[in-house]
């Protein structure tokens, strides 16, 4: 089991203070004078450094893990979620696999890629391609999703916190049919919020056999608004035996990286949504672990090249007009934050060709701190 770290420099957050807590005003001063975070084992798989890339359905495909990967300090990274039974299906139809799986065969590892349903053969089925045929470094499991048609309408993700013992049959049957690759479990705190159920369903998913459990701290109910709780995330640490605890939850900035380990009783953190448009936080997160300086955000000349370059990964693989539609979405995160962002969005939401995208980005992508050019 890795040792637990306690915070030597930060006094913890008071009981009741959910948030990640306030980062020091000089985080590399701050990181450099406090314990380093171990690297993270995930069965014999070391993962250093303990950042981890979520996994978010519709974005996390191949083509954005390449650019975090270009970028670098991303411990590891996951794919979109993938269902059983849907691979099942396509697999029984076309003999291919589904299009969430873009890349995985060949790209770089180590690659997790997370799996969702309420069958134990199917996921047990899908679990063992992903480990057996395509040779991934860990099966994850989605146990958090709060969105209805996973959970209202096909009983799963987050709906089966409310059954511990059930989480741990699933896990249980994955786990056995992916041997020696490792199984993790990804949950929230439980459904609702006066229904907490994190430390029995960590429990059963360690009992399981699973070698690492994630922890993002909201309830399905949340969704994602209101602050995860990661005192409540803390909580869980000691009630686990040998397998690590991994944190996730308004991570968005590397600052918050440091903070997190150094207030919160965690062997690792997962960073989802802030790294939609800011691929490279890994590298700040990395970084900012070392007692490093954090290298600043890239010029937003820098930050066009980059989305041009997820752009042309998308249309590679999807065609022109397809990979035109799919890339707009990816093209409003790049642009969030920025001056000139509303125009931007407003603009690339319509586009249909690559002539339309391209003039698009020359004419409205943010390209300096007041407003975007708006001159042919």
């Amino acid at each position: 089991m890795l040792e637990v770290r306690t915070n030597t420099t930060t006094p913890p957050a008071k009981n009741g203070d959910c948030g990640i807590g306030s980062p020091a005003s000089d985080v590399t001063s701050f990181a450099a004078t406090s314990p380093k975070p171990a690297p993270l084992k995930i069965g014999d798989l070391v993962i250093d450094p303990p950042v981890l890339q979520a996994p978010m359905a519709g974005f996390t495909n191949y083509a954005y893990r390449q650019v975090v990967r270009e970028l670098g300090g991303a411990g590891l990274q996951a794919t979109e979620m993938v269902h059983a039974r849907g691979f099942l299906e396509i697999d029984a139809r076309t003999g291919d696999y589904p299009e969430r799986l873009w890349g995985v065969k060949d790209e770089a590892r180590p690659l997790a890629v997370q799996i969702w349903d309420n069958d134990p053969q199917a996921l047990a089925a899908v679990g063992r391609r992903m480990a057996h045929e395509l040779g991934v470094s860990v099966v994850d499991i989605n146990f958090g999703c709060p969105v209805k048609k996973v959970t209202e309408r096909a009983k799963s993700g987050s709906y089966l916190l409310r059954s511990p013992e059930r989480v741990g049959e699933l896990v249980a049957k994955v786990v056995e049919a992916c041997a020696p690759t490792p199984v993790t479990a990804k949950i929230r705190l439980g459904c609702t919020r006066d229904r907490i159920t994190s430390i029995e369903v960590a429990q059963a998913v360690e009992a399981a056999g699973a070698a690492a459990l994630t922890v993002h701290g909201r309830t399905a109910q949340d969704m994602f608004t209101g602050e995860a709780c990661w005192e409540k995330i803390s909580d869980i640490k000691p009630h686990l035996k040998r397998i690590p605890l991994i944190g996730n939850g308004d991570i968005d900035s590397a600052e918050k990286v440091v903070q997190a380990f150094a207030s919160w009783n965690v062997d690792g953190v997962m960073i989802a949504r802030a790294a939609l448009p800011k691929p490279w936080i890994f590298a700040q997160a990395k970084a900012a672990l070392r007692g490093e300086p954090i290298p600043p955000d890239p010029s937003l000349e820098e930050q066009r090249d980059l989305m041009l370059r997820h752009y042309d990964l998308v249309v590679r693989r999807f065609g022109p007009e397809r990979g035109t539609l799919l890339m707009r979405k990816f093209a409003c995160c790049y642009a969030a934050g920025r001056p000139g962002a509303r125009d931007f969005r407003k603009h690339v939401a319509h586009v249909t060709t690559p002539e339309e995208y391209f003039a698009v980005v020359r004419k409205w992508f943010p390209q300096k701190e007041s407003t975007a050019i708006t001159t042919d």
